[in-house]
């Protein structure tokens, strides 16, 4: 056949299953749990784990605010704000199962894991980034003349992506000024 191009089959390594199953049970650990300070000390844990398969998935910039902002600011929020608030004991370590709710989040997670055929590879030539080369290969011939920027990469992201990447700087600027107000200062020190 020419001119056509065939998937690639996903392959899932043992790190990326670990890190997958990992996310998964830490979340639903998460919304189970009864007790206010576990949930949150899992979530981190959580966020931390997502951090990890971005990095795994080469989105080093999605995993950094993912630590940053998730397993760190707002661990630290949601810790402070039990500290200043009264724990309620429970004798039960899990929530009662919201059957309803459990089967939404089922269809919904199969649905997801029936997509997952259809991702390419980690690297994977076949990969839809790699599909155009047209559109690639002009973001590395003309991104410098466009921004003047030379890393391509951050060109794409304060440039082309500016009002994204202006969303995600709005997102931490808030998460600091939160963090203030809870720990009642007027700057960071």
């Amino acid at each position: 056949m020419t001119g056509t191009v065939s998937p690639a089959v996903a392959q899932v390594t043992a790190i990326e299953a670990s890190l997958f199953v990992f996310v998964v049970l830490t979340a639903l650990a998460t919304a189970f749990a009864r007790d206010v300070l576990a949930a949150v000390i899992v979530f981190g844990a959580y966020s931390l784990g997502m951090a990890a398969l971005y990095t795994f998935y080469r989105a080093p910039d999605v995993a950094m605010t993912e630590a940053a902002i998730s397993a760190g600011v707002t661990t630290v929020l949601l810790l402070l704000t039990l500290a200043k608030t009264t724990r309620i004991d429970h004798e039960a370590v899990f929530e009662s199962v919201n059957y309803p709710a459990a089967g939404a989040a089922g269809l919904l997670f199969a649905g997801l894991a029936i997509t997952m055929v259809d991702v390419p590879a980690v690297g994977s030539p076949d990969a839809p980034v790699w599909s155009n080369p047209d559109v690639t290969q002009w973001y590395l011939a003309e991104t410098y003349a466009e921004t003047g920027v030379e890393n391509t990469v951050m060109a794409v992201l304060a440039a082309f992506r500016g009002f994204d990447t202006f969303g995600e700087a709005v997102v931490v600027f808030a998460a600091g000024i939160a963090a203030l107000i809870v720990l009642r200062r007027e700057v960071f020190a």
